[in-house]
């Protein structure tokens, strides 16, 4: 049973890329409104003192862990197999909310971003995505086949795009070609899935203040100025905190798109 203030009670979340920023917000924030969750990253120990985090601040009232943790690359068949799997932890078939979230970035255009790191992108962003889709999709449509509509609750596959892959950019059209490309796969996806009860909801940010900017290897000094125009950026909480919102709609309602950007971000 759901309360006001744990709309999520019942429900278990799976998150991948959930070591930092959007990934990492999204697993306190789906915690803290009930959910229990399932974790994944390739950083194992993060993952661990997250787990620790989040059943120390919302203790379960069976005292099982409030989340459990799968490490290892979202895009391998084995891991997503286990990812599924961990549902058992809390005697569930398969999670009910699946956040697809994994990914990286790569600065420069398709002439000039370092192309030795192209492959490790698309199969990170849009592979691993599109495995993760597949699998989840299924497990979701079967979960739904087995509940009596809508009194048996909602699923969910969210799925993390960009700004710049609806509005491609030169500086990062390499990354924004595979969020392009990710965001025609969550539209399918909904078409597909939608009358089989399973709510598909795309999250495309604009410029999220985390680790990813480092990592994708913008340049410190022009990126650091573009944020500072477009200054307050959002933090990865303002998207843990909407897709939390889109979770916790009644099984009838579903938010299909959302497009977040700082107040100041006039483009991408």
């Amino acid at each position: 049973m759901t309360t006001t203030n744990h709309p999520l009670s019942g429900r278990v979340a799976l998150i991948t890329g959930a070591s930092a920023g959007i990934g990492y917000d999204t697993a306190l924030h789906l915690g803290s409104l009930g959910a229990k969750l399932i974790l994944n990253a390739r950083r194992e120990s993060r993952l661990l003192e997250l787990a620790q985090r989040l059943s120390d601040q919302y203790p379960t009232h069976d005292h099982t862990p409030r989340a459990v943790v799968v490490a290892g690359d979202t895009a391998d068949d084995p891991i997503i197999d286990q990812m599924i799997g961990a549902s058992s932890h809390f005697d569930q078939q398969t999670p009910d909310l699946v956040v697809v979230n994994a990914g990286r970035g790569l600065a420069g255009s398709v002439l000039s971003s370092d192309d030795s790191q192209w492959d490790e992108m698309i199969r990170t962003n849009l592979t691993g995505a599109a495995k993760l889709i597949r699998r989840a999709g299924s497990a979701l449509a079967d979960l739904q086949s087995q509940r009596e509509w809508p009194r048996g609750g909602a699923a969910d596959l969210v799925i993390l795009g960009s700004t710049v892959g609806r509005h491609i950019s030169p500086f990062s059209s390499m990354y924004g070609s595979t969020k392009f490309a990710v965001g025609s796969l969550a539209e399918a996806a909904r078409r597909e899935l939608g009358p089989q009860n399973v709510r598909v909801s795309l999250i495309e940010p604009g410029i999220v203040r985390s680790e990813f900017q480092s990592v994708a290897g913008y340049d410190e000094q022009s990126f650091g100025d573009l944020m500072t125009r477009f200054a307050p950026v959002l933090e990865p909480m303002d998207i843990a905190r909407t897709i939390g919102f889109i979770c916790a709609q009644p099984p009838g309602v579903h938010l299909c798109d959302a497009v977040i950007r700082p107040t100041r971000q006039d483009y991408p």
